[in-house]
């Protein structure tokens, strides 16, 4: 529910949402329109009559079925046809989503496996022919349907998993490198495989990423050239960057999918584990507009992330202004009456302040280091610590920017700024970055030495778990409680408190909090 300040005063509460503006974007928008999506399989939907009923009456606008995967066919285009006119009936779109690579560890009969720096091969995320001529092929018969959306799943990429600076080291992807970047002695491929072990980034590791990335972003746009009439996008792994391939200027203009990788209690649960995701999700939307923004959403292995928390990931996509969140995998059909209720929620209060960058004295950076050569562990729990963030590409003149290891270690090369850098303790740091461990006792007290200082800028007082984002163009805080118990919070704006009474994983937005 929507509240004004007075009867946010009267009540003493309120719900609502929140999003970010990437520096790529223009003025604040109040036509925002949040859109539900449902990705799912032939054999789901045959096992289940009613599950298109059912997600209709929730919200849902659009049905992804699967599609070409890594050589085969889960649902043919003659079976698309019709589920598309099936799905029609109810109300929703048909759109395609294929797996092109294979996931690591599914085999593919007569596609080459993938090698790794010290020789050793595995299955999927490796381009060998023919995996691009055979996903252009996909394609084709894809738009000869008459299907307008694809989505190439989070296995598009040349990494084996988060943290790993990919690309395949086998011998014919070596001899194409050498001869491409000049370096061509066996002495020099040493020094390129000693770089990707010590995680450095030398000429040798950067062209090398240069060099994945061009192989990946070649099979997307072969893929595009195949079906234009296809609006294809990208669905990238959890902080999926250059070192994966993922060169992330070359998709600012096609549907992009951030990374999220809590797919279950155990890993969504902790409160970093919370602001890792939201960190993620913070750093991808910098490289695309919201409207082509999707979340994930997936919840993996069956039953292993619960509905509470299903509905708490709501939040990480309307913070970062994602505009289609896109529930994948477990989400059977007993969740969704649930579902609709926190669907509605969200679609409603969007355009609250969709467009409106956050504001604050904590910077969220992710790096050039990070990108290449960092193990994709953020720096990210200051975002708990109830004091406002901001998203920076660059390090800021301001506040402090906090830093990822690999980042912390090349701080040498940031210009000087009047920012605190902050990093987590580790031997051969620069002198200009301050050393905090990352923890909830730490951010608390960089929150106590921080108070006095921060003048008119909103924060939440005490020292619970929550996410403060502030929005000064829209006058308006987003809160969102990190706890699973209702928290009854005091939210601190110069001279005024504010009383407001969260709900366990719950958002609240108050009003009238402007400069």
């Amino acid at each position: 529910m929507r509240t004004s300040r007075r009867r946010f005063l009267q009540t003493c509460g309120a719900v609502g949402a929140a999003t970010l503006l990437t520096p790529a974007l223009g003025q604040p928008t109040t036509t925002a329109k949040r859109a539900y999506h449902f990705s799912t399989t032939r054999g789901a939907l045959e096992a289940d009559p009613e599950l298109l009923d059912v997600v209709a009456r929730s919200g849902v606008t659009d049905v992804w079925l699967s599609g070409f995967y890594f050589g085969h066919w889960d649902c043919a285009p003659a079976d698309m046809r019709i589920w598309r006119e099936r799905i029609g009936k109810q109300g929703m779109v048909t759109h395609v989503i294929n797996v092109p690579l294979g996931h690591p560890g599914f085999v593919i009969p007569g596609w080459k496996p993938a090698t790794r720096p010290d020789g050793s091969t595995y299955a999927g995320t490796s381009l060998h022919a023919p995996a691009t001529g055979e996903n252009r092929e996909a394609m084709r018969q894809i738009q000869a349907i008459g299907i307008d959306r694809v989505f190439l799943d989070d296995d598009f990429r040349l990494a084996q998993s988060p943290g790993v600076i990919g690309g395949c080291f086998c011998p014919e992807h070596k001899r194409e490198f050498l001869q491409r970047t000049g370096h061509g002695d066996e002495a020099q491929w040493g020094e390129l495989l000693d770089a990707v072990k010590q995680r450095r980034l030398t000429p040798a590791l950067r062209a090398w990423v240069e060099y994945t990335c061009d192989q990946l972003t070649a099979c997307f746009r072969a893929q595009q050239k195949a079906a234009p009439g296809v609006q294809l996008g990208i669905m990238a792994m959890y902080l999926g960057a250059e070192k994966a391939g993922i060169r992330l200027t070359d998709y600012g203009d096609v549907p992009f999918r951030v990374g999220e990788l809590m797919f279950n209690d155990e890993a969504f649960n902790p409160v970093k584990g919370k602001t890792d995701e939201l960190f993620s999700s913070l750093f991808h939307r910098r490289f695309v507009r919201p409207e082509l923004a999707y979340s994930e959403t997936t919840a993996f292995p069956d039953r292993r992330l619960s509905l509470k928390n299903k509905i708490a990931k709501l939040a990480v996509s309307t913070i970062s202004d994602v505009r289609n969140t896109m529930f994948m995998c477990d989400f059977p059909k007993d969740h969704w009456p649930q579902l609709a209720p926190a669907i509605k929620h969200h679609a409603e209060l969007h355009p609250v302040i969709a467009g409106h960058a956050p504001r604050g004295p904590l910077k969220h950076f992710w790096g050039e280091a990070s990108r290449y050569v960092g193990d994709d562990n953020p720096y990210s729990l200051f975002l708990a610590s109830g004091i406002p963030f901001e998203v920076a590409c660059e390090p800021a003149s301001d506040g402090f920017t906090f830093l990822s290891d690999a980042d912390a270690k090349a701080a040498d090369g940031v210009k000087s700024t009047d920012t605190t850098l902050v990093g987590r303790p580790q031997s051969g740091l620069p002198d200009k970055v301050r050393t905090i461990p990352e923890s909830l006792p730490e951010m608390f007290a960089l929150k106590r030495e921080l108070l006095p200082r921060l003048g008119k800028t909103p924060y939440v007082e005490g020292e619970t778990p929550v996410v403060c984002a502030w929005y000064p163009t829209a006058s308006a805080v987003l809160l969102w409680n990190l706890a699973e118990q209702r928290q009854d919070l005091s939210l601190r704006h110069g001279d005024t408190r504010r009383a407001v009474s969260v709900g366990g994983l719950d958002v609240a937005l108050v009003e009238g909090v402007g400069e």
